[in-house]
């Protein structure tokens, strides 16, 4: 594992090669030259991921594709992060509050995430983790808690960056648990390699009240492969990413997920910059009779064990998790603000109706957190959890919008403009209704 995490930062970059080392948290410091090491990740510039797609070759398969373990039940339901989790969050949480965060109005004013910081996040190893050690990769065990807690952290540096950075990572996943032999041995060892390989998952579609399962994207049968058509929206890494993870519905298999790699013949992206997420790339698919052989429509037509309406709940614990991240960054920026900001002779939090909306919104912001993570807890384990990550969605989706508006007000005048984060914070946690896909657990 040492050798793989160490392969990818470029020099000494382990940042999280051997959870649970008392080393790990010397690096996690993050002082002096340690500091500005570790935050240049992998040497390796973007013109190499923009080749990415060169690199997704057949390879040796074995027989049998190779899915990670599930976690040991525990005989107590219990949601407390382990000592990895935390050492995880320690560094991920620093990581979003000094890297993510001062890149974060940029992106969004460009409307595209910063090459070098996709290297930088690439060299922390998250999706090297998610790919099994038979491809090159570290991963041993599913667990759905541990990218809850990564998604939460890198949302609180920004919304947008953390969408960019775990978009290749859901795709890794995807491939893991349902591809066949064949898919996992040509698509994920370009994803343990040295520089960040764009990939994104396409699910939402641009029309009202959309439901995903009843997609108007669709594959049909054309000799020996499938022809797609429709649109995709909302897609993270569009204009760089090398591989799209595409869902579609085929007559009587229903909705499906399609590998399409960039530069397939009627495949057209187009920048799609919206309200909020604006720092993730977002563009728009659009499958103009794109032709792809049989092998793309992931795990095969006889796939066992594939569950489209999982993929579906994952992606909202997923997002539930981001919208945690967003909302805690918002109480943490408020609750000083208002405590400095004067008014009368006096801070505003001396005034009630100051306080307790603060107060709202960390009891609201506990009650998001929990959801999520029990959510996540279940699904991690192999237990019924449907009714759980739609709970999650449901709160994350009402509350954590009605955060964002709380945030504004309670910067006054301040948190409409773009001199404080809290309007970005705002757009971004309106996107948390709309958002059915492009991420998992």
């Amino acid at each position: 594992m040492r050798d793989v995490i160490k392969r990818i930062m470029g020099t000494s970059l382990g940042l999280l090669s051997r959870l649970g080392s008392s080393e790990l948290l010397e690096r996690l410091g993050w002082r002096g030259a340690t500091q500005q090491a570790v935050y240049r990740g992998t040497k390796v510039g973007f013109e190499a991921a923009q080749a990415a797609a060169r690199r997704f070759k057949a390879r040796k398969s074995g027989d049998h594709p190779e899915r990670l373990a599930r976690p040991s039940q525990p005989k107590l339901f219990d949601l407390r992060p382990t000592e990895e989790q935390e050492m995880m969050r320690d560094g991920m949480r620093r990581f979003a509050e000094e890297i993510l965060r001062p890149a974060a109005e940029q992106a969004d004013e460009t409307c595209t995430p910063p090459s070098e910081l996709l290297d930088q996040i690439h060299g922390l190893g998250i999706t090297v983790m998610a790919v099994p050690e038979g491809f090159g990769g570290a991963g041993q065990q599913q667990s759905a808690v541990t990218n809850v807690i990564v998604a939460e952290e890198l949302a609180r540096g920004d919304m947008g960056l953390a969408y960019a950075a775990l978009s290749p990572l859901a795709v890794v996943q995807a491939v893991v648990d349902w591809g066949s032999a064949e898919q996992q041995a040509r698509y994920l060892p370009p994803f343990v390699e040295e520089s960040f390989v764009p990939a994104a998952l396409a699910l939402l579609e641009s029309r009202p009240l959309f439901d995903p399962q009843a997609l108007r994207a669709g594959a049909v049968r054309d000799g020996d492969g499938w022809t797609l058509h429709g649109e995709k929206t909302m897609v993270a890494l569009g204009e760089t990413a090398q591989l799209f993870l595409v869902a579609a519905t085929v007559a009587g298999l229903g909705p499906r997920l399609f590998l399409v790699e960039r530069g397939a013949e009627g495949l057209a992206v187009e920048p799609d910059p919206a309200m909020g997420l604006r720092g993730a790339g977002l563009c728009r698919l659009k499958l103009e009779g794109i032709k792809v052989g049989h092998e793309a429509l992931l795990g095969g037509e006889g796939a066992q064990g594939f569950d489209f309406e999982a993929l579906v709940d994952r992606g909202r614990i997923a997002w539930g998790a981001m919208a945690v991240g967003t909302s805690q960054a918002m109480l943490d920026y408020v609750i000083p603000y208002c405590n400095e900001r004067q008014a009368f002779g006096e801070p505003i939090t001396n005034r009630q109706s100051v306080a307790f909306m603060i107060a709202d919104i960390a009891i609201e912001l506990e009650g998001m957190r929990l959801l999520v993570q029990r959510a996540a807890s279940r699904c991690e384990l192999g237990r019924s959890y449907r009714r759980e990550a739609y709970l999650a969605r449901a709160q994350c989706a009402e509350r954590s919008m009605q955060i964002g508006t709380d945030g504004v007000q309670l910067l006054g005048g301040h948190g409409y403009v773009k001199d404080h984060p809290v309007e970005r914070w705002y757009r971004d946690l309106r996107a948390i209704g709309l958002m059915e896909g492009g991420l998992l657990v």
